[in-house]
């Protein structure tokens, strides 16, 4: 995936992003997400916050700080938090995650939900996401993960070619994650619809 093509793909979805993907990926995925990150108070980063449809799960004696590299969906974002008056919101950004501006083990927690099969150059997302979290903090991953064989691996295949119409990358490798970082792994899940989705909880260690 390149910049430019992610970045037309979000200015085409945005003003439809929380009436067509939201409903179906949000309540599930987002609140499960962000569900882990409450457990205490900290702060917390949110990788491609989008439009801003998780912010409302993260308790709000959270720190929450969201970037995005769409200007378009940051707007949204943006007009959220003034419209629903979640003060726990602290920054919302445009940046780019292979290049994240914040000092390393800054954050207790950082979520990544339904990002990481878009940006380009996912290894250096990962290798980012890892710097900028404390020891011991939590990393919760949502994404698709191309099926390891049988006929959605056929099909995903086939879909490759057209990721860049798509926006996102079907045949994404679960691997391309786990092989280029350290964190270790808490919980894998499946998540609805028919499982098509992963949560993947990874801890920094101490």
């Amino acid at each position: 995936m390149q910049i430019e093509a992610i970045l037309k793909s979000y200015a085409r979805y945005a003003p439809v992003y929380d009436h067509t993907f939201g409903w179906l990926l949000s309540f599930r995925g987002r609140s499960l997400a962000a569900g882990l990150t409450n457990k205490q108070p900290g702060k917390i980063l949110e990788v491609g916050v989008g439009t801003g449809i998780s912010l409302s799960f993260y308790r709000r004696e959270h720190q929450v700080h969201g970037i995005d590299i769409s200007p378009h969906m940051l707007e949204r974002a943006h007009r959220r938090v003034r419209t629903k008056r979640l003060g726990h919101v602290t920054q919302l950004e445009i940046m780019d995650a292979r290049k994240l501006h914040y000092p390393d083990e800054h954050f207790d927690a950082v979520v990544a939900a339904y990002v990481m099969s878009v940006v380009p150059e996912p290894e250096k997302v990962i290798k980012e996401i890892e710097r900028v979290c404390k020891p011991g903090g939590d990393v919760i991953i949502v994404n698709h993960f191309v099926a390891e064989r049988g006929f959605r691996r056929r099909f995903e295949s086939m879909l490759a070619p057209l990721s860049s119409k798509l926006g996102w990358r079907p045949d994404m490798a679960l691997q391309e994650i786990l092989a280029h970082t350290s964190l270790h792994e808490v919980e894998r899940r499946s998540l609805p619809p028919l499982g098509l989705f992963t949560m993947l909880h990874l801890r920094k260690g101490q």
